[in-house]
């Protein structure tokens, strides 16, 4: 079998030792895969974020989380197709390289680099805040700095140890997810006993004040909200690269995991909008959010305290997931010549640490805008990041399209293909830069598209520049050909 870049592969053993050359551990299980899929999407956007979402469209955000979700797994399936064929630690960013350019390769995994860098100074704020609500004898940025460092060290060490971390973390949010489901469910059936009877029960929400009291266009404006939750489903694809069996472990994941968090967010939405008004205003603060005012109006008693630590784990989670993908996507773009050579060196335990801990730079910034009160400045910073999620998903829908035309041309057997191609693929990048242009015309995320975009300019700016100038252009061949001395030892062993 060929890989989409032409090299011979036989079977699932050049998938499984793809990284081994560059120095990444195979040490992730089925089990962690599965769970790391599932714990990179699922954080405090569900449980707190989606309240914004259901205030501002109403019980319609059911609709927004459902469109976000199918765009996610028509993605997933693009994303398949190629990891597949060819598993690798850059995943998006390498395809872009090579079915587009270098310069998109490069761009779009410096933007995927910075939404998650920058992500994880705010999971550590918010579990600073929730940590000091409880125990308010240490400031915020103590607690922030305890759980940076603490998650550092966990990076740092064999990626199994990565592995069983968002196992038994994401275990608690899907476990907490599904007990919210099933309360929810009673209410709605009528047959919770507790709560106030006159609130909770039956559908009487979902159209009391209409099912879309904002129109259509609310709806996809809140997408931009939506988009935000779900990112995080493409780091199968990341992790993937450090399995056993690769092709056969992205295979799994993209057909069952985005069905499981489908259900997990709109299921939750749902029931949500079912049982409470959607302009009820503590689903805005931030402090409550979606499950805390749901469930306290069921009348769970200290339902805060148990979603707060639901949360806790979930920005632990999610900070972890991230700095794993922002680590082996600077590896990736080291061993491309996209990034300074020293990102792709590995510790004893097989981790790019100097990837590792520059990923984590953000984070610590974060602490010192905390300790000196002043986080608005790196509320500016996150809005830089605020459409990342589809423009990454274009460049998926891009690459897909044109690699899946050239293999085709080349008469290639395509294992793992995407449905209706070329027509969905079509669909996807049509939807994508209709809601970016709904959005600056509605005005609700102009500033986060703005931001975004001009993020993204000056990144695009820097790949032109490393293209036409060959920036690291020798790193990159240095790489390849140790990786084909590498190959060629295993060959004649």
């Amino acid at each position: 079998m060929l890989d989409i870049k032409g090299n011979n592969m036989t079977g699932n053993q050049s998938a499984s030792k793809l990284d081994s050359p560059q120095g990444l551990k195979n040490g992730l299980k089925s089990r962690h895969l599965t769970m790391i899929s599932i714990a990179g999407v699922i954080g405090g956007a569900l449980f707190v974020g989606s309240g914004n979402v259901i205030y501002d469209a109403g019980p319609a955000a059911i609709l927004a989380y459902t469109f976000g979700g199918l765009l996610v797994l028509l993605i997933m399936r693009m994303l398949g197709e190629m990891a597949v064929l060819n598993p690798d630690s850059g995943s998006f960013s390498t395809y872009a390289d090579r079915a587009i350019g270098r310069w998109a390769g490069f761009s779009i995994g410096w933007l995927y680099w910075s939404f998650w860098t920058l992500l994880m100074g705010w999971e550590a704020f918010v579990a600073g805040k929730i940590l000091n609500n409880w125990f308010p004898f240490i400031p915020i940025w103590g607690y922030m700095l305890l759980v940076i460092v603490s998650l550092v060290w966990i990076n740092l060490r064999d990626v199994k140890n990565y592995g069983e971390f968002e196992f038994w973390f994401a275990l608690i949010k899907v476990i907490a997810i599904i007990l919210f489901l099933v309360i929810g469910s009673l209410a709605i059936l009528h047959i919770w006993p507790w709560g106030d009877a006159a609130m909770v029960g039956g559908v009487t929400y979902l159209t009391a004040e209409g099912f879309m009291p904002n129109g259509f266009s609310s709806v996809i404006t809140a997408l931009l909200g939506v988009m935000f939750a779900y990112m995080g489903a493409e780091i199968v694809t990341v992790a993937a690269a450090e399995t056993k069996n690769p092709a056969k472990e992205i295979r799994k994941a993209s057909n069952s995991i985005v069905w499981r968090i489908i259900l997990f967010y709109v299921g939750s939405m749902l029931i949500t909008v079912c049982l409470i008004p959607h302009n009820n205003p503590l689903l805005k603060d931030p402090t409550w959010g979606t499950y805390s005012v749901t469930l306290t109006a069921l009348g769970i008693p200290e339902a805060r305290h148990i979603v707060n630590f639901v949360v806790l784990t979930s920005v632990c989670s999610c900070f972890n997931s991230a700095l794993y993908t922002c680590s082996r996507m600077v590896y990736s773009l080291s061993k491309r010549g996209d990034a300074p050579k020293s990102f792709a060196l590995t510790n004893r335990n097989n981790s790019p640490w100097i990837g590792v801990i520059f990923s984590s730079l953000f984070s610590f910034v974060a602490v010192y805008f905390t300790a000196t009160e002043s986080m608005n400045i790196y509320d500016v910073l996150m809005l830089t990041t605020g459409t990342v999620s589809l423009y990454v998903y274009l460049a998926i829908a891009f690459s897909q399209l044109k690699l899946r035309k050239k293999l085709e041309a080349e008469g290639e057997h395509i294992p793992f293909k995407m449905w209706l191609f070329p027509w969905l693929t079509y669909l996807v990048i049509v939807f994508i830069i209709g809601a970016l242009i709904t959005m600056v015309i509605e005005g609700t995320y102009f500033k986060e598209v703005a931001y975004t975009s001009v993020l993204a300019l000056l990144i695009v700016g820097l790949g032109i520049c490393a293209q036409k100038f060959n920036w690291g252009a020798h790193q990159a061949s240095e790489n390849k050909a140790s990786q084909s001395n590498v190959k060629l030892s295993d060959n004649n062993s």
